[in-house]
């Protein structure tokens, strides 16, 4: 059995998928989930942009974009359809890496996520030198005591800090907001009302942690 996980991080850039020139194009920011290849070529694409860009338009325009569908939540725009075009996550994904978090700007894309073994992580790199404009950006061991840390430290729950890392990363605490707590608490798959407790007991003793002589 093998021991070691490690958490990477790798940065795409001059990637041609529709995607990252879209957001070269729109000049915006899109959060988006693992691409999926179906069986017939076609790759499903599932993402989130912010209202105000004209994303929607590049899109259309775009020959590779087939059966775009958009939906609102809030300030942002949810967005699903097939793409003809392979992505070079994909190459990545073939050969081990593990993707968890994909975001797009301005043509570049940052993928977070996870390779088992340092075996698999050679691999991985062997194939990002072979992509043009992939980099690797920081890699660091995953265990137990790394996935504890910050909860160990503040004394908030795991649970608590996923949902502090899931709004940080989608915009929650942005101004104007990127992300609508409905939208947080699906990405961690729970339900609106659970999200916002989290976040408030964590709040309330990280604050207690920062000020801890202010009288109540």
């Amino acid at each position: 059995m093998i021991r070691e996980c490690l958490r990477v991080e790798f940065e795409i850039r001059n990637d041609d998928c529709p995607l990252a020139e879209a957001t070269r194009s729109a000049d915006t920011t899109v959060d988006a989930s693992p691409p999926l290849l179906r069986d017939d070529g076609n790759v499903l694409l599932r993402f989130s942009a912010p209202t105000e860009t004209g994303l929607t338009d590049v899109l259309e325009a775009d020959s590779r974009i087939r059966y775009l569908y958009r939906s609102e939540a809030g300030e942002r725009y949810n967005y699903r359809c097939l793409s003809v075009h392979r992505c070079v996550v994909h190459n990545l994904v073939n050969n081990g890496f593990m993707v968890e978090s994909l975001s797009y700007r301005n043509g570049s894309a940052v993928l977070t996520g996870a390779v088992v073994g340092r075996e698999i992580l050679t691999e991985v790199m062997q194939t990002a030198g072979q992509t043009v404009g992939v980099r690797l950006k920081r890699v660091h061991s995953i265990g137990s005591d790394a996935d504890t840390a910050v909860a160990k430290q503040w004394g908030i729950t795991t649970a608590q800090e996923e949902s502090i890392k899931r709004a940080l990363q989608l915009g929650y605490f942005e101004i104007p907001r990127e992300a609508t707590a409905d939208e947080v608490a699906a990405e961690i798959g729970i339900s609106k009302t659970a999200f916002l407790e989290r976040l408030r007991r964590a709040q309330r003793r990280l604050f207690d942690e920062l000020f801890p002589h202010i009288d109540r």
